[in-house]
């Protein structure tokens, strides 16, 4: 019987694109200020957004360099900082919150592991008010890089923290390379969401190791 879900954050609770296009925005404004250009904030943003649906490596360097504008190594480092640091405008999935309550409702115990940097992470769970919605959240950053998915370090914590075993245990995640590999290690039942235009849904499976289970929507989550 399961007793608790563990869900991952981004392309699983919300959208990994709207994130990037809040950071985009923020950018946008910066570039703009700090070269006062005579662009607008949006025609530097459409610009970014074209470039990196292009090639998503090296966006605000290319971005520089398509607008004629001198900047060196630190520059990028500080849009770098400000992109992981700004505080986003995104939301949960429209089928989070549904899920969320019949959850509760069940007396089910939630919890998210997720990877990124970990300010980054914060800022997006403070936003969300998920600290207030789950039981347990842990930022893998928080416990060192190595420990990032498809580590397992995180599910035993969780493991312990609910007081319950492995097979009790249900982990929701859309990432192939890293979101179901802990199946091999430890009985634990793993869902794929895949959502719309997810960021990580052409990834290769680690391993070859698969979920037990894909869903399209969280209304089709069953708890077994």
């Amino acid at each position: 019987m399961i007793k608790a879900v563990i869900f991952d954050l981004d392309d699983t609770l919300i959208s990994e694109y709207d994130y990037i296009k809040s950071g985009y925005r923020v950018i946008s404004k910066k570039i703009k200020e700090d070269y006062k250009l005579e662009n607008s904030e949006e025609q530097i943003y459409n610009l970014m957004w074209e470039l990196f649906e292009n090639d998503s490596k090296n966006v605000f360097n290319r971005l520089l360099e398509k607008l004629k504008l001198n900047y060196n190594e630190e520059y990028i480092k500080e849009l770098v900082k400000t992109y992981r640091e700004h505080i986003p405008q995104i939301e949960f999935f429209e089928d989070v919150m549904p899920c969320i309550e019949e959850l509760r409702q069940q007396g089910i115990k939630l919890g998210i592991i997720t990877d990124g940097y970990a300010i980054t992470q914060k800022n997006k769970l403070k936003v969300l008010n998920a600290y207030e919605l789950f039981d347990k959240i842990i930022i893998t950053d928080e416990l060192g890089k190595e420990y990032w998915k498809p580590s397992p370090k995180a599910f035993e914590m969780m493991k312990e923290f609910f007081n319950i075993e492995y097979d009790e245990m249900m982990y929701v995640g859309d990432n192939p390379k890293k979101d179901f590999y802990i199946k091999m290690l430890y009985p634990v039942k793993t869902i794929r969401v895949v959502r719309n235009n997810g960021v990580y849904s052409e990834k290769s499976y680690f391993k070859g190791i698969k979920e037990d289970i894909n869903i399209f929507s969280f209304k089709s989550l069953k708890i077994i």
